[in-house]
């Protein structure tokens, strides 16, 4: 079955669930109307549906190749990219100063999870753009932003995020790539990254790569790196691709899956850079473009989950074996389940996207502490599910599932590097119990507490229902106080049940409200997820709670079976 844009899912939690209204009463998003808003989506759906949908298979069978140094797109990702840019999607979010429509990045985030459903591997390319945009808005210089921004926003360039290298995954600060001043202004940037999605490109006329280096001075670890700005080729008195940059493509990953993204190994050779955000602040503003790409890369776990959900449900339907086997209880679980935690997580990325959208609009402290809780927990959900809900398409298929040609496994396949990009899931569940819990967990509670408001206005027209979100609420409030009790040891090792658990409870009660405010199927979808999803929180939060004493009781050789 062909995959179709999730339309009316979306329209539904926009209207009802995580209104967008309040962000379209504000002064900056007042042009984000019901018209222009139903509109976008509906001709976001359609592109979609019609125009990236039938590149995902193609790109699969005929990966992006590296030929003579220089990038081969798969078959149409050139005019797909190209309907992309000239609809305009890439700035929809971006300042009009520079070309973009100044819509809500809620608006943005709606519409990239319909472009990844469709085509992940194509959806990477701008996906990466709209996080450079962000960095460079925030931290680039004036002459910089009227330079780059334009040819970002209009898709003519595109941008990426060199930070990996062989030594240096996670812990960035082990970086060796060096920036040395050429007394010109600029810099000479020299090093290997790897990992380097869409690092070079065909379907754009130049690559802008923001490279994090270290500075003769720079101090070790993290506070001594800092970011540059280095163009594929450099941008002659006109503003347009000049001389070749001294970088190189050394070669592509052979990767598990995303075949049509080109995954870079890139070599700087004293490549010329420009200095963004200030010496030794590269972190800083990596980090903008990173958590930008935190909620997109969130959403596109959403995003596969919803194809690959679309694809077994139609297969479930068709295939008969002593009946349609949609039919079969088992395979209905599957499904049932399936749809209710594609739902609650597509709530919880809209929802981070609309704190986002009001703190930006309003200045609210709150607004953007709330939207920076939410972030590790919708792309660590938001990914999961991607997982979870492509590996169920799989046995929905039965031995079909394992048969490339039903196209059921590549959504698994392409879909597993999302809980890896961006910090990895335990990554993000550290920065949920750490840092984002440093606030003694008055976020957490807030959270909670409107839960619980929830639940106790859905009391009368849902008893059983309201009182299984409210006990899981107040369940999660105290191994939330528990938590931060513990020391930082035992919390880490509680950090990923942690953030499961409390997923759970915020899907549950974006449930809630839409089982209040949709038809009968809403309410039966909230009781699937409330009945047979939000349980798994018992076992998650005894294992938040277990500490750390026995993992490091067991011995190092327990792992390799000699224990």
């Amino acid at each position: 079955m062909a995959y179709r844009a999730p339309v009316e899912d979306i329209a539904f939690i926009l209207q009802s669930v995580v209104p967008l209204a309040p962000v379209a009463a504000t002064a900056r998003f007042a042009e984000a109307t019901p018209d222009t808003v139903a509109a976008i989506l509906s001709e976001a759906g359609r592109m979609a549906t019609e125009v990236l949908a039938p590149l995902n298979r193609a790109g699969d069978l005929t990966p992006a190749r590296l030929e003579n140094g220089a990038v081969r797109s798969s078959p149409g990702y050139a005019e797909g990219f190209a309907a992309i840019a000239e609809g305009g999607w890439i700035g929809l979010s971006a300042d009009p100063e520079h070309g973009g429509a100044g819509l809500p990045q809620t608006l943005n985030v709606a519409v990239s999870e319909m472009m990844a459903g469709a085509c992940l591997a194509l959806q990477l390319n701008p996906l990466l753009t709209q996080g450079q945009i962000e960095a460079l808005q925030h931290h680039g210089d004036e002459a910089m932003k009227q330079l780059y921004l334009p040819k970002l926003i209009s898709g003519e360039w595109n941008g990426t995020m060199n930070l990996t290298e062989p030594q240096a995954g996670s812990d960035v600060g082990a970086l060796t790539t060096r920036a040395e001043p050429d007394g010109e202004g600029t810099y000479r940037i020299t090093g290997q990254k790897i990992f380097i999605t869409w690092g070079d490109s065909d379907v754009n006329e130049n690559t802008c790569h923001l490279v994090l280096a270290r500075l003769p001075d720079g101090a070790k670890g993290t506070r001594g790196i800092s970011l540059f700005m280095v163009p594929k080729y450099l941008p002659d008195g006109n503003g347009r691709p000049g001389l070749a940059n001294s970088l190189k493509v050394v070669s592509l990953e052979h990767k598990m899956g995303i075949h049509g993204s080109p995954t870079c190994v890139m070599s700087f050779e004293g490549a010329k850079g420009w200095l963004v955000g200030g010496e030794h602040k590269g972190m800083a503003a990596m980090f903008t473009m990173m958590n930008a790409a935190r909620l997109g890369v969130g959403m596109q776990g959403v995003a596969v989950a919803e194809a690959a959900l679309q694809q077994a449900a139609a297969y479930a339907g068709e295939r008969a074996q002593m009946g349609a086997i949609a039919r079969h209880p088992d395979v209905r679980r599957m499904l049932a389940c399936g749809r209710a935690e594609v739902f609650a997580a597509r709530a919880i990325g809209l929802a981070c996207a609309q704190a986002l959208d009001m703190a930006a609009a309003t200045g609210d402290p709150e607004c953007a502490a709330r939207a920076a809780f939410l972030t590790p927990i919708a792309k660590s959900y938001g990914t999961d599910v991607g997982c979870r809900v492509a590996d169920m398409g799989v046995q929905v298929h039965g031995g079909m599932g394992y048969i490339e040609e039903t196209g059921a496994a590549q959504f698994l396949r392409d879909v597993r590097i999302t809980p890896i990009y961006e910090g990895t899931n335990g990554i993000q569940a550290i920065d949920l119990v750490l840092r984002k819990m440093s606030d003694g967990g008055e976020m957490a509670f807030r959270l909670i507490d409107e839960i619980m408001d929830g639940a106790k206005a859905a009391q009368a027209e849902m008893p059983e229902l309201a009182r299984a979100v409210w006990d899981a609420a107040e369940t999660l409030r105290e191994a939330t106080a528990a938590l931060i009790e513990s020391g930082q040891t035992d919390r880490l090792a509680g950090a990923m049940p942690y953030l499961n658990a409390f997923a759970r409870v915020l899907g549950a009660h974006y449930h809630l409200i839409a089982a209040r405010k949709g038809d009968e199927a809403r309410k039966r979808l909230a009781s699937i997820f409330v009945t047979r999803v939000l349980p798994r929180n018992t076992g998650d939060l005894a294992e938040a709670r277990a500490g750390w004493a026995d993992l490091d009781a067991l011995p190092d050789a327990a792992f390799a079976g000699a224990a």
